[in-house]
């Protein structure tokens, strides 16, 4: 599954950047998203390989505290980054004249670093709360990452500030972008609907099923996790959780992205020189 979500991806953002028809913010922020899931991957899945393949499972306070941090980082910022590719959606079918105007590519590069300047930001303010906490042992981690839910369990003072601060960054983060994406398709809707021609109906839906299908995949297992209130009877689904949101998912996006979009099936077969009759 590793594997498979950094060659997927690789090939994604590969695709979008060598082939001039896939320079357009769609794709721009595909490979946003391509990047992160590479990012995150390779941030949680060779310590977790290397716990498999020994009988010590250990990892040392500082690489628990950055391994926690990069993967909020990661997490976080993906929200924000289907936020934006929500929108675009939104700008293309809704004020499609005007589209030009208002998603100019130098527009999106500062949106999207402004969305990963974000991402980083809101996790190093959550880490720095997290370290600042004493722990006790034993000091077993009852997750395959070090996620901040489960590391905040092994905390020798009351943790109920900081759960409360945590629940509340996770409204903001996970929420506030899911309720603009919501609000987003709503609109997206209600302009398909009044549309008189099937075929453009048709061609709207197939250039949002996309991004929806990842929307609710990746919210759905990580509102779980962060959006629920912290109990050791929990523990073990939200680890289930995690796998999706942390492997599964990751793995799905290029393959979603490729087999629905014909862009990029194109790309792809003309990269691999194979002519089509």
């Amino acid at each position: 599954m590793s594997l498979i979500t950094v060659l997927g991806n690789s090939l994604i953002i590969f695709l979008v950047w060598i082939n001039s028809r896939l320079h357009t913010t769609m794709y721009f922020f595909i490979g946003n998203l391509s990047l992160l899931d590479i990012f995150f991957t390779l941030i949680t899945t060779p310590q977790l390989l290397a716990h498999m393949a020994s009988e010590t499972k250990m990892i040392s306070y500082k690489r628990c505290m950055a391994q926690m941090n990069l993967t909020l980082s990661c997490g976080i910022t993906e929200c924000f980054i289907l936020a934006l590719m929500a929108y675009d959606r939104y700008v293309a079918i809704c004020w499609p004249l005007r589209y030009p105007i208002i998603m100019r590519m130098q527009m999106c590069i500062q949106m999207s670093g402004i969305c990963w300047f974000g991402g980083f930001f809101n996790a190093a303010a959550l880490t720095v709360c997290t370290v600042n906490f004493p722990y006790c042992g034993p000091y077993e981690i009852n997750h395959f990452f070090c996620e901040a839910p489960a590391v905040l369990q092994l905390a020798c003072l009351d943790t109920y500030m900081i759960k409360i601060f945590i629940f509340a960054l996770s409204v903001i983060v996970l929420m506030l972008p899911l309720g603009f994406i919501v609000l987003s398709y709503l609109q997206i809707a209600r302009v398909i609907f009044n549309m008189n021609s099937t075929e453009g109906r048709q061609r709207a839906f197939s250039t949002c099923a996309t991004h929806l299908i990842i929307v609710v995949l990746f919210y759905s297992t990580i509102s779980f996790t962060y959006l629920q209130p912290q109990s050791d009877l929990l523990a073990d689904q939200k680890k289930k959780a995690a796998v999706f949101y942390s492997l599964v998912t990751p793995m799905l996006n290029p393959v979603i992205y490729s087999l629905k979009n014909k862009d990029v099936k194109e790309a792809l077969v003309k990269v691999l020189g194979i002519k089509m009759y």
